[in-house]
């Protein structure tokens, strides 16, 4: 059975059942190339531009539901990639997806689990496009949908990785002044640790009280760099440290031995390894991520471990385009907690919107849409000029190279 509203008095929502099920007809997939403003520098890759995956489920009510898969530097962050994402939809997601009723969507989910092993970001991009066009068909937004949001707007911290400390102080002035962020992250891990922790300070010196230092290492360090790092960042005044080496035994090991928030990332790759993670009390945060968790409900209930384990949240990115920005912020707008805000900045690192109505940022929040499914809608128009398969071949192969690697 589907539900569809026919009316609605204040905040209550009546709804009939329609009689016939809402079946998934069509599966679309395509590539955006998109720039960013600038290189955004990782301890492992640079990034000059980004490219999203868009997953369209064209079902037969009319309604059609997009989602997003999106990656760090193509392979360069891990086992998946816009490009592979795309394959595996086409391939081996869309035969099981057509004709199916896209109105269960736990059930749909649930059988991909069980024929398609892995592949969470490709998972998250398909639950994100069924659960945005349910809330179409019930005309309820995707936090509804997900049991309820806490909150309707999201502390939005800023990533400084230009590697240049004049550079990232400018930057982050900028940001102050336009009241758009007033947590800056940094990333660093790429130099020595003492020349890393230089820049911190430097950073943190110029913005004083008005801005919150933090820093994502992205498991560069050694435990021995780490335990040197740590003691010099908090002497800088950093309140964070994001997953500073790759072994959650090490994570455990140093967390607590310095007055500074030791925070899960690439450990986290859902609720196995959270669960994993909180026994040996490897973190005092956890960075949840939607597609590193594979889905909306999976960085739920990674949440909700980390909840029942006294573990703070945050609300992480893989740096997507509006429409997984926008997916993960009705996620997190669910979670009970939030102590450390979030970094759904992605669309602003890119030059170019593709919405009809851009995201609001403003007073350093993202605002949650109130409207049905995701509440966004594309420019048809934008969206076209950025497919990778419309371009000339001139086009594309200029379009591309997204990272390189030093």
């Amino acid at each position: 059975m589907a539900w569809r509203p026919i009316g609605a008095m204040e905040n209550t929502q009546r709804f009939q059942v329609c009689a016939a099920p809402a079946l998934i007809e069509r599966v679309e997939t395509f590539l955006l190339d998109l720039p960013t403003i600038r290189p955004h520098q990782l301890s492992m890759v640079t990034m000059n531009g980004q490219t999203l995956m868009i997953v369209r489920l064209y079902c037969s009510d009319g309604t059609v539901g997009v989602g997003e898969g999106t990656t760090i530097g193509g392979l360069a962050y891990g086992a998946e990639s816009p490009e592979g994402m795309q394959l595996a939809i086409d391939t081996y997601f869309a035969p099981l997806l057509i004709g199916a009723d896209a109105s269960h969507v736990p059930a749909i989910m649930a059988r991909l689990n069980k024929a398609i092993h892995d592949n969470r970001f490709a998972k998250c991009a398909v639950e994100t496009a069924l659960f945005d066009a349910l809330g179409q068909r019930t005309g309820l937004p995707v936090s509804q949908l997900l049991g309820g949001r806490v909150r309707d707007s999201l502390p939005v911290a800023w990533t400084l990785a230009s590697g240049d400390t004049a550079k990232d102080i400018d930057e982050a002035e900028r940001m102050l002044a336009q009241r758009r962020h007033n947590i800056f992250k940094l990333k660093i891990g790429r130099r020595a640790v003492d020349a890393d922790v230089a820049h911190v300070a430097a950073i943190k010196k110029a913005l004083g009280n008005r801005g919150a230092v933090r820093v994502d290492v992205n498991m560069a360090w050694s435990e021995l760099e780490a335990q040197r790092g740590l003691a010099g960042l908090v002497d800088a005044g950093c309140e964070l440290v994001e997953q500073p080496v790759a072994c959650a035994d090490a994570m455990a090991r140093l967390k607590g031995r310095f007055a500074i928030a030791v925070m899960a990332d690439e450990s986290l790759t859902g609720p196995a390894s959270a669960f994993a993670l909180a026994r040996v009390a490897g973190a005092d945060v956890f960075a949840v991520k939607t597609e590193q968790s594979g889905g909306l409900r999976a960085a739920q209930q990674v949440a909700a471990i980390a909840d029942a384990a006294g573990i703070e949240l945050y609300g992480g990115t893989m740096l997507e385009g509006a429409i997984g920005t926008i997916a993960s912020a009705h996620a997190f707008a669910s979670f009970r907690d939030l102590q450390w805000g979030t970094e759904l900045f992605g669309p602003l690192l890119l030059t170019e919107e593709i919405l009809a109505q851009p995201l609001q940022y403003t007073d350093f929040q993202l605002a949650v849409p109130t409207g049905p499914g995701l509440g966004i809608a594309l420019d048809e128009d934008r969206v076209q000029f950025f497919r990778r398969d419309r371009k000339q071949g001139a086009v594309v192969a200029a379009a591309q190279p997204v990272a390189t690697f030093n």
